[in-house]
């Protein structure tokens, strides 16, 4: 019986990476042979080798591209990133901290206006109308704030959960003690929440900076180009540089791969610290 238990857990961990290899790490091989391709070979669409591995030149190809566009690039959305995860933490933090201790009508409307967010999806034209009225359109800040607004609910949702198992008690010590609101918060509620700090930074930085539609209809311009838009630059409708579009995707694939593979025990442990109150 615990011989044919073992095959059978065998069997499902073989079956387990089959299907993990088929969907994550085949795409990426595609995408990593055909930009080591010369453009005709990569116009193919062939799951095949290169015939000489052209990866490097083409990855200094994208990087020279347009006075070095890519630099800027990567740079604006750096900033865009950084700017927006540091507000999205802070002030997704306060509000799970008011809503979560709160409990009259008030937290209900916050809360109900936050799930309303997870679920309307966002409307772009108005958005634009908006952003045109306060000075803000075609600006890093004003795109900054639009990222804000989009990815705080979810943000909320996950320091809700992790803040329900921190003890109220703690807060009503340190108030007795003579702590205000906002000191019980950062001295004590904020150092308690890294594990859900990391996975909503985590998150949310990859969701930001892989962010296609938003830097497309709110930051249009030039020199306010962002990573994903870089793809447009070897892509239209009747000439189109394969290999260099996915050389394009390894480069701007990169920086978010690094920050999966040394933070996802991090994602983990955030993502269920909250789940079960004890």
């Amino acid at each position: 019986m615990k011989i044919r238990k073992f095959i059978a857990g065998i069997w499902l961990d073989v079956v387990s990476l089959i299907v993990i290899g088929i969907v994550f790490l085949v795409p990426f091989a595609f995408i990593l042979l055909t930009a080591s391709k010369t453009r005709q070979e990569a116009s193919l669409f062939e799951f095949s080798l290169p015939g000489k591995f052209l990866l490097i030149e083409n990855i200094r190809t994208v990087m020279a591209f347009a006075d070095n566009r890519m630099f800027l690039a990567l740079w604006n959305s750096t900033i865009l990133t950084v700017g927006s995860v540091t507000l999205i933490v802070l002030f997704s933090a306060l509000v799970a901290f008011v809503t979560q201790r709160r409990h009259d009508r008030m937290a209900s409307i916050v809360s109900s206006i936050m799930l309303a967010g997870l679920i309307i999806p966002p409307a772009v034209v108005p958005t634009i109308f908006l952003l045109q009225w306060i000075g803000l359109y075609k600006t890093l800040f004003g795109l900054i704030m639009v990222e804000v607004a989009f990815t705080m609910p979810f943000a909320i949702l996950i320091f809700r959960a992790f803040m329900a198992s921190i003890p109220s008690e703690l807060d009503e010590a340190a108030i007795v003690d003579g702590a205000s609101p906002l000191r019980v918060f950062f001295s004590i509620i904020l150092p308690l929440l890294k594990p859900a700090i990391i996975t909503v930074i985590v998150t949310s930085s990859v969701s930001i900076y892989n962010d296609f539609v938003g830097p497309l209809y709110f930051l249009p311009g030039s020199q306010n180009v962002t990573a994903q838009l870089t793809l447009f630059s070897f892509i239209s409708q009747f000439n189109s540089q394969w290999n260099l579009l996915f050389a394009d995707v390894v480069v701007i694939t990169i920086p978010p791969l690094i920050m999966f593979m040394f933070f996802q025990r991090q994602i983990v442990s955030g993502m269920t610290a909250g789940a079960i109150k004890g």
